[in-house]
C-alpha cells in the first residue's frame, strides 16, 4: 500500500521549542510553593553538580575519553551497518515472495486456462468460477499461504462479483484493479500485475501487509491472489533484534576492549606522573618499574635516567653548596683575629688624628670607616652562612612593633641628618603586640629605613604600622628613583643594585634586605616589595601575632597609596595629592626630621 506520511505541525512551533520549556520552568518557579521551589532548586543544584563533576571527569582522564569516543564512533558505525543489512535482508524477503507469488498466480492462470469449463464464450458461470476459485484456493494448503478472489466487472444476473474470499475485496489495491482493467481492455491476459497491499479485516481496519497479484482471466473476470506477508514480517522482526543484540554486545565488547587496551597505556602515564610529582617534592630516590622493551618501557627507563642524573646533579650541587658555606664560614672567622689587630692599630691612629697631618688625619678617618663596614659585612657573611647552613634560631617574646620601630627609627636618624631626609611615622593608638625575636625584627627595620633614606634622594620617608586579629604590618614608603617592572623580587637578591653605576653612600654591604628577607620567612612571615620608575618604593613587613602561625593576609594592602600621607612643609617632598591611610593605621603623626 502506497501512501504518504502527513506531517503535523510546523517549523516555527519548533523553532520555540526552546523559549517554550524556558517558560514553562519560569511558571513553574513562580507558581511552585515554596517546599517546591526548594525541591526545585536543590535538583536544579544537584544537576549541576553533577555535570560540573562529569565535565572535569571528562577532561582530566584520558581513558574516559578514548572509551566514550570509541563507543559513541561504534554506535554510528554499528547502526550504518544494522540499517544495511536489515534493508538488504528485508528486499530480499520481499524480492522472493515476489517471485514466489508471481509463480504461484501464473500457475492458478494456466490452471484457469485448461480448465474445460472456462473455455468457449461462456466462461462466467457461477458454478464454473466458484468450482474454480475453490480448486485454486485449496492449493493453499492448511496454512492459508495465499487467498483467491475473483472479481467480475459485468457480472450476470445471480452473481454477486465477487468469488472466493469476498471479504478480502477490499484488500485490492485500487491502482491494481485499473490497471487489470486496462489489461482486460486491450486483450492481453499474459501480463501479471502486482502491488504492495494491507489485508482489511471485516471491521475495516489493516490486519497486516500483504502482497496482491492481478491478472485478467476473462474479457469481464479478474484473478487476484493475496499473498500475507506475515512470516516474511516475523522473519524482519526477528533479524532486526538479532542485529539489536548484535550491535549493543559488540559495543560493549569494544568498550571493555578499549579500556583494556588503554588502561595498558594510560596506567604507566599515571606512575610516571606520580613519580614526577613526587621527584619534585624532593623525592630524588623515586623511580618507574620498567619491564619490557616497548615504547613503555622506554619511557620508564628515560624517566629513570633522567631522576638519576638529576639526583646525582643535585648532590654534587648540595656538595659544592656545603663547601661554599663551610668557605665562608672559615674565611669569616679567620678574618676575625687579623681584623681585632688592624682595628685596635686603626683607633690608635683614629685617637691621634689631631697629631697628624692633614693628609694623615684625612686616612686615619678613611681607614676608621672602612674598618666598620668590613666588620659589618664580615657579620653579614656570618649570618648569612648560619641562614644557608639552616642553623639560624628564634629569640621570640612578646613585644610591641611600634617601640621597635621607634628604636629602629632611632639607629636611622644619623644617616637622615646628614641625607636631610624627614621620617614621618603613622602608629596606631593601642600597641601591636606579637611573639618575635626583637634583634631580628629591629635589623629588618632598620635595614628598610635605611634604604628608604639612602635612596629617598632626600624626600621623605613615611613608615605605617597597622594590625589585625592575626597579624601586625610595618610598610615604609620613600619617593626616590624606585624600580621597573620585574625588580620587586630582585631587590632581595644578594648584592643586587637598582642601578649599578650608583655608588652606596651608606657603605653598606649589599646583604642587607637578604638577610631582612631571611629573618621574615624565619618568622614565617612576609617581606614584600612594590616600586615604579620616578615614583618611589614600598617594602611591606608583615609577622604573625603568634609565632609559627600561617598568615593569610595583611593588615596593609602593598602599594602606595596606603602609607602615603598628606604633603606637609618642611624636609622631604612627596606625591602631589596624597591617599588616606586605612582606619586600622589611623593615629598621630610622628616626625624625625634630619638636620
Amino acid at each position: 500500500m502506497t501512501g504518504r506520511v502527513l506531517r503535523s505541525g510546523s517549523a516555527g512551533g519548533e523553532a520555540h521549542a526552546g523559549g517554550l520549556a524556558a517558560g514553562v520552568a519560569v511558571l513553574l518557579r513562580r507558581w511552585l510553593p515554596p517546599p517546591g521551589r526548594r525541591v526545585l532548586r536543590t535538583v536544579r543544584r544537584h544537576a549541576q553538580a553533577v555535570v560540573g563533576q562529569l565535565r572535569r571527569r571528562w577532561h582530566r582522564s584520558l581513558q574516559l575519553r578514548v572509551i566514550a569516543t570509541t563507543m559513541v564512533i561504534s554506535v554510528v558505525v554499528v547502526a550504518v551497518l544494522g540499517f544495511f543489512l536489515v534493508q538488504q535482508i528485508a528486499g530480499g524477503l520481499l524480492a522472493n515472495e515476489q517471485k514466489a507469488a508471481l509463480t504461484q498466480t501464473g500457475d492458478g492462470l494456466a490452471i484457469a486456462q485448461a480448465r474445460p469449463d472456462m473455455q468457449g464464450p461462456q466462461v462466467s458461470g457461477a458454478a464454473a468460477l466458484n468450482s474454480l476459485a475453490s480448486d485454486l484456493q485449496a492449493g493453499s494448503g492448511p496454512g492459508d499461504v495465499y487467498d483467491v478472489v475473483i472479481l467480475q466487472q459485468h457480472a450476470n444476473p445471480g452473481l454477486g462479483g465477487v468469488l472466493g474470499n469476498p471479504e478480502l475485496a477490499p484488500s485490492i489495491p485500487k491502482n491494481l484493479r485499473a490497471a487489470v482493467t486496462a489489461e482486460q481492455r486491450h486483450g492481453r491476459n499474459d501480463r501479471l500485475l502486482y502491488a504492495p497491499t494491507q489485508l482489511i479485516s471485516a471491521s475495516g481496519r489493516s490486519a497486516q501487509p500483504a502482497l496482491a497479484v492481478g491478472v485478467p482471466l476473462s474479457s469481464h473476470d479478474q484473478l487476484y491472489y493475496l499473498f500475507p506477508l506475515t512470516q516474511q514480517e516475523q522473519a524482519l522482526r526477528l533479524v532486526q533484534t538479532t542485529l539489536l543484540g548484535a550491535g549493543v554486545a559488540l559495543v560493549l565488547l569494544l568498550a571493555v576492549i578499549v579500556s583494556l587496551v588503554t588502561r595498558w597505556v594510560v596506567v604507566p602515564l599515571r606512575q610516571a606522573a606520580q613519580a614526577a610529582s613526587r621527584l619534585s617534592a624532593g623525592r630524588l630516590d623515586e623511580r618507574m618499574p620498567a619491564r619490557g622493551t616497548d615504547d613503555l618501557a622506554a619511557l620508564a627507563n628515560s624517566f629513570n635516567d633522567m631522576a638519576a642524573s638529576l639526583q646525582d646533579k643535585l648532590r654534587e650541587l648540595e656538595e659544592l653548596s656545603k663547601v661554599q658555606r663551610q668557605f665562608v664560614s672559615d674565611v669569616s672567622h679567620e678574618l676575625r683575629t687579623p681584623l681585632s689587630t688592624i682595628r685596635i692599630a686603626a683607633d690608635v691612629l683614629f685617637e691621634a688624628k689631631q697629631h697628624l697631618g692633614a693628609d694623615a688625619g684625612r686616612s686615619a678617618e678613611l681607614l676608621q670607616s672602612q674598618l666598620e663596614r668590613f666588620e659589618v659585612l664580615l657579620s653579614d657573611l656570618l649570618e648569612i652562612s648560619r641562614y644557608d647552613a639552616n642553623v639560624a634560631t628564634l629569640d621570640a617574646e612578646s613585644a610591641d612593633v611600634c617601640d621597635l620601630v621607634r628604636r629602629a627609627a632611632t639607629d636611622a636618624e644619623q644617616l637622615a641628618a646628614r641625607t636631610g631626609t624627614r621620617i614621618d611615622f603613622r602608629l596606631p593608638p593601642e600597641p601591636c603586640v606579637a611573639e618575635v625575636d626583637r634583634r631580628r625584627v629591629e635589623r629588618v627595620l632598620r635595614n628598610l629605613l635605611d634604604n628608604a633614606v639612602e635612596h629617598g634622594e632626600g624626600r621623605a620617608v613615611v613608615v605605617t604600622v597597622a594590625a589585625d586579629r592575626d597579624a601586625v604590618a610595618v610598610a615604609v614608603r620613600d619617593y626616590g628613583m624606585g624600580f621597573g617592572p620585574g625588580e620587586e623580587s630582585l631587590v632581595f637578591d644578594r648584592f643586587w643594585r637598582a642601578d649599578p653605576a650608583r655608588a652606596r653612600t651608606t657603605g653598606g654591604t649589599g646583604l642587607g634586605l637578604a638577610i631582612a628577607l631571611e629573618d621574615a620567612r624565619l618568622h614565617r612571615g612576609w617581606l614584600q616589595a612594590w616600586g615604579e620608575r620616578g615614583k618611589g618604593c614600598v617594602f611591606r613587613l608583615t609577622l604573625p601575632r603568634t609565632l609559627g602561625e600561617e598568615l593569610a593576609g595583611s593588615p596593609l594592602p602593598l602599594g602606595p597609596d596606603e602609607v602615603e600621607l598628606p604633603a606637609v612643609g618642611g624636609g622631604g617632598t612627596g606625591p602631589g595629592t596624597a591617599a588616606p591611610l586605612p582606619t586600622r593605621a589611623a593615629g598621630p603623626v610622628e616626625r624625625v626630621s634630619g638636620g
